[in-house]
């Protein structure tokens, strides 16, 4: 008495027809080859999110202090910017580390002004410690621009 498996009649049609099986794995792998020519490949992918890098300088202050006269003020600011997805902050002694990140479609010099225009607003209405200047931007930075504050 002969059992009856699942995967029996794929593999007769299988056998009985070698021509065509042949053919279609030719079909895909040549399919496969065409589509992994015609990929477009960056040599260089940019991975990284959109962002822009703020580091205030307030020397000889505590960390609380930093973190409640500079890096709270400055990050409650900045969310408010438009396509602003993330204000990641971090407060050491004597200066702030903020990384703003912004949606995809948000351009780099864009967002790079926004937060310029941010700082210097806020940088008028809390001490005269702090004065804002802008950090160069490499051409090899495609998502990342950075701000100092000093």
């Amino acid at each position: 008495m002969r059992r009856f498996r699942c995967d029996q009649p794929p593999i007769e049609w299988s056998l009985r027809n070698r021509f065509l099986v042949l053919c279609g794995t030719l079909f895909v792998i040549a399919w496969g080859f065409r589509a992994l020519y015609q990929t477009p490949v960056d040599a260089i992918p940019d991975l990284s999110e959109n962002q822009v890098i703020v580091f205030a300088d307030w020397p000889g202050r505590s960390p609380q202090e930093v973190e409640d006269q500079v890096t709270y003020p400055l990050s409650v600011n900045l969310q408010g910017l438009a396509g602003v997805k993330t204000v990641r902050a971090t407060s050491m002694f004597g200066f702030t580390f903020m990384t703003i990140i912004f949606e995809e479609n948000v351009d780099n010099y864009f967002a790079r002004t926004r937060v310029l225009d941010a700082t210097e607003l806020l940088g008028d209405a809390c001490r005269r410690a702090w004065c804002p200047s802008s950090a160069p931007m490499p051409r090899d930075w495609a998502g990342c621009t950075s701000t100092t504050w000093r």
